[in-house]
């Protein structure tokens, strides 16, 4: 009985299918299925009960897996500690992210990252969608919001805000607004994403909210694609200080009503970075972490990398 077999029953119980630990491993679903079976044989029980639709595990199937991840997880510890005791990182990083932040402030990052660290490699997993950090073997997560109640450890990175802009073209074309009110006779570049507003809340210095109602022509879910489109002179767009903020000093987008705080969902948005609560964080997470910590909390610049 071999120990990668061990975890690859791990992780068809976690992912109940064999094409997804497949895919996770860049082998074919039949490799994972055969080492089940084999596993079956030598253990003399039906781990698994299959069909075209699901893949269900048996009660001695369950009972098993309760017994022996806590003791696989145990060798993987002993593994980490061991492997930390070297002067520098190893194995690979899981990280997932939402695709545009890790595209504007994480990916640059690597180059040196790597230069520093050879031996250390990296999966991302780029969605918008809070996958489940145990489930996928995460180790490190980047949120962007408001966090939601998480048994997860939590970092606070850095503030997030929010500024309209426009291309100088459209400002020239359509005229600068003055208030918020005239927004509204503003073709608006529209973001109809979960836990995202359609109307516009604006708060003065005063603390006062006024929420504004928008329109436009375009609707887009991705946030890049919006950027992109503000740039092209195709309406007012809604983004966070992270994306903009070097298309305003370039003056490619100029910012507008920069008196108000504004936002489409509340005021307290952040970047959090969250990992999975364990007695012990390898040597590569820490570092990884303290990386970016260094490098994106505030408003550091890229240029202000680093180590």
């Amino acid at each position: 009985m071999e120990l990668t077999t061990l975890k690859l029953f791990i992780e068809v119980m976690q992912q109940s299918s064999f094409a997804k630990v497949a895919r996770r491993h860049n082998i074919d679903p039949s490799s994972v299925s055969r080492s089940i079976a084999k596993l079956e044989e030598e253990l003399g029980i039906r781990l698994f009960q299959r069909n075209t639709r699901k893949l269900k595990p048996t009660e001695a199937g369950a009972i098993y897996f309760e017994r022996i991840f806590p003791i696989i997880d145990e060798l993987e510890l002993a593994r980490q500690v061991a492997t930390d005791l070297s002067t520098e990182p190893q194995g690979t990083l899981r990280v997932t992210a939402s695709a545009v932040f890790a595209e504007k402030q994480i990916i640059p990052l690597l180059p040196k990252l790597s230069h520093i660290y050879p031996s250390l490699s990296f999966e991302f997993i780029l969605t918008d969608s809070y996958i489940d950090l145990i489930k996928e073997r995460i180790d490190v997560a980047i949120r962007l919001g408001t966090l939601q109640d998480s048994s997860y450890i939590v970092r606070h990175l850095r503030k997030m805000n929010f500024h309209i802009c426009a291309s100088p073209d459209y400002i020239e074309q359509h005229g600068k607004p003055q208030t918020p009110q005239q927004i509204e006779n503003h073709n608006c570049l529209l973001f109809p994403r979960e836990r995202y507003n359609l109307n516009w809340l604006f708060r003065d210095s005063k603390g006062k909210v006024t929420e504004i109602e928008i329109s436009g022509k375009y609707l887009l879910t991705n946030s890049l694609a919006i950027e992109r489109c503000a740039i092209y002179g195709m309406g007012l767009a809604l983004l966070p200080d992270w994306l903009v903020d070097r298309d305003i000093q370039s003056g490619k987008l100029v910012r507008l009503l920069a008196e108000y705080d504004i936002t489409a969902t509340n005021f307290e948005s952040s970047v959090w970075l969250l990992y999975p609560s364990k007695e012990y964080i390898p040597l590569k997470t820490k570092l990884f972490i303290d990386y970016l910590v260094k490098n994106l909390a505030s408003n550091n610049k890229l240029d202000r990398m680093q180590v």
